[in-house]
């Protein structure tokens, strides 16, 4: 049997995954943007070594998907991806940009703070988001580097590209209720949506290495409103219980608005379930856990994962990889982010063991 391309591969993962969520077979332009996205990178053989190590997923492979479950009932799958072998990292942007009536005036205005000429540090430089709901345009958004010029400078390139978005008192804000413990709070990404309708977004996001759930209870008390119950069972039903999460750190976003000039409108808690879980079948149950405790149809992520994978999920982690909990005036709702293990299936972990006294 012929070996797929990664374009092929993941293409027909999306076909399945929009066909869940109500997509006529007809629409085409998911296939098309992915790749668009994917660039010369995405003919490359699943047979041959990954041509570029993305950190987009653990395997290296450059897409990752996710089921948006929101409390409107409708879902959207959601495409997070990095270009490869494209000749700049606004090439896929400059090349949809006319057809899908972006707006890039926001990128513009910040692009020479997050993608400065030259040499870069950090794992990335630009990732996109591709967002598909039944029957509408497709949206794009675009996540930034805030450490691409190294960690020391995250902080006044944040704080920079909040005064030039014209929400200037948001840095305080942020920085007050999610960087209070020093080296163990950093920018992670600061992203944008590119569309300027009034509930077009900029995002801004917390990474907290070794976090108890107060912690992150604390960067949610920025939105009023939010009951902190709601992170606190998050946590306990991902994670086993309030921390410290030692793994991979949890993470924190916000998300502002038309008329938001210092406080954002939304909060989402960002859960990397594969660092706490021996395997996918464990990480499954604790998901379809709080799926239920919201209401949600626990079925189509049954589905969603019969649509990337065929594997026994006990036999690996990460085909799981995080789930958010998005809270707020606009978009609440919980996501589940799906690895496309296109080049590899990570090893499960011993499950451990019910011991008795002797």
């Amino acid at each position: 049997m012929a070996t797929l391309s990664l374009y092929e591969h993941t293409g027909r993962q999306l076909d399945t995954l929009c066909e869940l969520v109500g997509f006529d077979s007809a629409d085409q332009r998911p296939r098309k943007l992915l790749g668009q996205l994917l660039g010369p990178g995405g003919e490359s053989s699943l047979a041959d070594p990954p041509p570029f190590s993305s950190n987009v997923s653990d395997d290296t492979t450059p897409i990752e998907f996710s089921l948006a479950f929101d409390t409107t009932g409708e879902c959207a799958i959601r495409v997070l991806g990095e270009s490869i072998g494209t000749p700049s990292p606004r090439h896929f942007l400059d090349a949809v940009a006319g057809e899908y009536h972006l707006d890039t005036t926001r990128l513009d205005t910040v692009g020479d703070l997050f993608l400065p000429r030259g040499e870069h540090q950090g794992p990335f430089s630009l990732w996109h988001s591709l967002i598909f709901r039944a029957g509408r345009a497709p949206r794009i958004k675009v996540y930034l580097n805030p450490q691409i010029s190294g960690p020391a400078t995250a902080n006044h390139l944040v704080s920079e590209g909040f005064r030039r978005l014209r929400i200037p008192g948001a840095f305080e804000q942020v920085a007050g209720h999610a960087l209070p413990r020093g080296e163990q709070d950093s920018f992670a990404f600061f992203a944008l949506d590119l569309d300027r309708g009034p509930l077009s977004r900029v995002k801004v996001y917390v990474a907290h290495e070794a976090a108890e759930c107060s912690d992150v209870e604390r960067a949610a008390e920025l939105v009023p409103g939010i009951d902190p119950l709601r992170i606190r069972e998050f946590c306990a039903l991902l994670g086993g219980g309030k921390g410290p999460f030692r793994s991979r750190p949890l993470i924190s976003s916000y998300s502002f608005v038309e008329g938001d000039h210092d406080r954002p409108s939304n909060y989402s808690l960002y859960f990397p379930i594969r660092s706490y879980v021996p395997d996918d079948a464990v990480a499954l149950a604790r998901v379809q856990a709080i799926l239920a405790q919201y209401d949600f149809d626990g079925t189509k992520l049954d589905e969603a994962i019969s649509a990337i994978s065929g594997r026994t999920l006990r036999n690996g982690v990460g085909l799981i990889s995080h789930v958010s909990l998005r809270l707020g005036e606009f978009g609440s709702g919980i996501t589940v982010y799906l690895s496309s293990e296109a080049y590899r299936v990570m090893p499960a972990r011993r499950r451990p063991a019910l011991g008795l006294p002797h």
